[in-house]
Parts: structure tokens; C-alpha cells; sequence
């Protein structure tokens, strides 16, 4: 049992009684009225005209690849650094990732190396708003519409974020949500997507009820899928929503905080932030350098866990797991700066209840740790 974990749900406001208002309905399946106010509601949060709810985000993330027609033998270019569920989605498709490097100064896609890595065979670029940051969807779409592909958004990680004051969500072809566990806002497991294509929703409900035509039931004209949300799960998420403006200032405040606190330390370098973006607090996230900092991120893990103070690495890159080792071979795109942060950031611990005495017992190991090394050093 850690004693500071790196998550922690907060349902302590209204989510019960949503959820017992949705067990008392006895709709408790794919159907209900909260279900349809959770659509709509995030739709007009997003900005955009409608919301698929789903599962989790990886349905999410398949569902709107299958309505954008992405088959055997298509390429999505892809950030090697993101959650495996990105590439997974695209290879459920039968098409395959291409993985292209970050940009240093957002740690999203790299326009330059989205442009170099376009194909005949390309049929669009999934944005990774990676750790709540926006990638830079106006350079993105420019290069979507000189060649013909689409954008899918992946703001798993970045709700509530903002481009230029625009909702993430909203900037792409289609968006796609988590709302898992450690999400800003949680059902547990969930996901959404959210567009602006009436005949595309109708499409995509469609799918996600196996497949049923909405007109004629049990009458099934196509392969679907069983990607349904619960009711008592969008019952929980319309309780977050009406809580999200509490919910994402006490995470700001942790985010300050630990900026505070962390600032002077040699060796732990903050997230970049660009002037155009306003992030979504999900997990505060640095990087270690060994040089500067005495320990590597992996030492540094270490030690916090002997402290009782849990954390998590950033994601392996995507290129470096077995599955798609052969592929990226092939492919010979340049990923420096994804192995690095591969190599050296780490996440800690971010929750809305972290206390600030909390993150002063965090800040001071991450300071002891280093003093430490540096005496056995010298």
C-alpha cells in the first residue's frame, strides 16, 4: 500500500447520487436518460455539435478508425510516443502505424516529421495531446488538407484542454476520450467521440450497437461491435461534468504547486508549455537528466518508492515494444527525442485531493535523494 499513491479517484460530491438515481431508473444497460444528457452535455463543453459515448477510449479510438474508412494496408501516422492503446486502434484496422518523433517544445507531433513521413499509402494522422498538452492541430490540419487525409484527435489525456482558446475535441476530423480511472474526469472505464457529422454519429451508433439498423430491431445490415456505455456510467460522468470547473482548479493548484516546489532542483526539467496552449492537469510530468539531477529517473523511482511515494515512467516508446519493432525498422524515422523522454520522464503523483503538505514531502525526497547521491559522490 503506497502511502502517497500517483492516483486516486475523487467521486466524493455528487456522483452517488447519480449513480442511485441511474440503479433506481432500473436502466441500468446502454439506454437511459443519462446517457443521452452525458452526450450532450460534453458535446457542448467540446464545442461541437454531437458525442458518441463508448466503452473506454480504446473503443473510442476503433470506432471512429472504422468510420473513416481506415482498411488493410493504410498508413496513420502516429507520435511513437503515446499509450500503445493509439497504435493498437490503427492495427485492430488491419492498417498500420507509421511513428514519427515529438516536438521538444510540446512533446506532441512534430509537423515537420508528420510531413516527411506522408505516403501514398497515408490515410491520416492521429493528434496525441500527450500529458494534457494540445499538439499544434493548426499546422496539423494544414498539412491534412494539402494531402488529403483526415485528423484524428487523442485527447485520452487532455480534457478540457485548449489550442488558441479552442476546446480540444473540436479541431480535428473526429476527437476521441477516456475517461478511465486515473482520467480528470472518471467513470472508472469510458471513452467518447466527439464530431460535428450528423450521418457519421448515425453511422458510428450504429456500429457500436452491433451493427443493428436504429429502424429496424435485430435486423443487423452490418458487422458491429458491443462498444456501449452504461447508464450508470454516464450518470457518473454528468456528475464530474457539473463538478469539472472544482475538479480542474484543485489539479491546477496541485500543478503550481509542484512547479513551486520543483523548480530549483538541478536535473528536473518541466513540462514545455507553448504560448498558444493551455494544458489539461491530468499527471505532472518532468523529465530527469542523470547528469545534473546525480540519478537517473529509474534511481530516482526507486527512491521515491522506498519513501512510500508511488510514480509512474512515461510511456516505452511505441517503436521499442514487440509489436511494432519490425514495422518501425522498416519505416527508419528519426525518434531521438521520443527515446529520451522515454528514457527520462517521469510521472508524479496527481490527484485532486493531494495535499500540499503532500507535495512538500514529495518535492523534499526528490531534494534528499539528490543530496544523498551528491555526498557519496564527492
Amino acid at each position: 500500500m503506497w502511502k502517497i499513491p500517483v492516483s486516486s479517484v475523487d467521486v466524493a460530491g455528487l456522483e452517488e447520487e447519480y449513480v442511485v438515481d441511474a440503479i433506481r431508473s432500473t436502466w441500468v444497460s446502454s439506454t437511459g436518460k443519462s446517457v443521452d444528457r452525458f452526450e450532450q452535455e460534453f458535446s457542448e463543453i467540446c464545442n461541437t455539435k454531437m458525442t458518441v459515448a463508448c466503452a473506454n477510449g480504446t473503443t473510442a479510438m476503433h470506432l471512429a478508425l472504422l468510420g473513416l474508412k481506415l482498411e488493410p494496408g493504410d498508413e496513420v501516422i502516429v507520435p511513437s510516443m503515446t499509450f500503445i492503446a493509439s497504435a493498437n486502434a490503427i492495427r485492430y484496422c488491419g492498417a498500420e502505424p507509421v511513428f514519427v518523433d515529438v516536438d521538444p517544445n510540446t512533446w506532441c507531433l512534430d509537423p515537420r516529421a508528420v510531413e516527411a513521413a506522408v505516403t501514398p499509402r497515408t490515410k491520416g494522422i492521429m493528434a496525441v495531446h500527450l500529458m494534457g498538452h494540445p499538439a499544434d492541430m493548426d499546422a496539423l490540419n494544414r498539412l491534412a488538407a494539402i494531402y488529403g487525409l483526415w485528423v484524428l484527435e487523442d485527447a485520452a489525456e487532455a480534457h478540457f484542454a485548449k489550442y488558441k482558446g479552442r476546446m480540444v475535441g473540436s479541431l480535428g476530423t473526429m476527437g476521441t476520450f477516456s475517461f478511465y480511472g486515473n482520467k480528470i474526469i472518471t467513470s472508472g472505464e469510458g471513452g467518447a467521440i466527439t464530431l460535428n457529422d450528423p450521418r457519421m454519429e448515425s453511422h458510428l451508433k450504429t456500429l457500436r450497437g452491433h451493427g443493428m439498423d436504429p429502424r429496424r430491431r435485430y435486423y443487423f445490415p452490418v458487422t458491429g461491435y458491443n462498444y456501449r456505455l452504461t447508464n450508470v456510467s454516464c450518470a457518473m460522468l454528468c456528475a464530474q461534468l457539473r463538478r469539472r470547473d472544482e475538479i480542474v482548479a484543485q489539479r491546477r493548484k496541485v500543478f503550481a504547486h509542484y512547479q513551486e516546489s520543483l523548480r530549483t532542483i538541478p536535473g528536473i526539467r518541466m513540462q514545455p508549455v507553448a504560448p498558444w496552449a493551455e494544458p489539461a492537469p491530468w499527471m505532472f510530468s518532468c523529465l530527469v537528466d542523470p547528469n545534473s539531477y546525480g540519478l537517473s529517473r529509474d534511481e530516482l523511482m526507486q527512491g521515491l518508492a522506498a519513501e512510500g511515494i508511488d510514480s509512474r515512467p512515461f510511456f516505452h516508446p511505441l517503436h521499442q515494444l514487440p509489436p511494432y519493432r519490425e514495422c518501425a525498422a522498416r519505416q527508419k524515422h528519426d525518434l531521438t527525442y521520443t527515446e529520451q523522454l522515454g528514457m527520462n520522464g517521469i510521472m508524479l503523483p496527481t490527484y485532486n485531493t493531494l495535499s500540499s503538505r503532500e507535495i512538500e514531502s514529495i518535492a523534499a525526497t526528490i531534494v534528499r535523494l539528490r543530496a544523498r547521491q551528491m555526498r557519496f559522490v564527492a
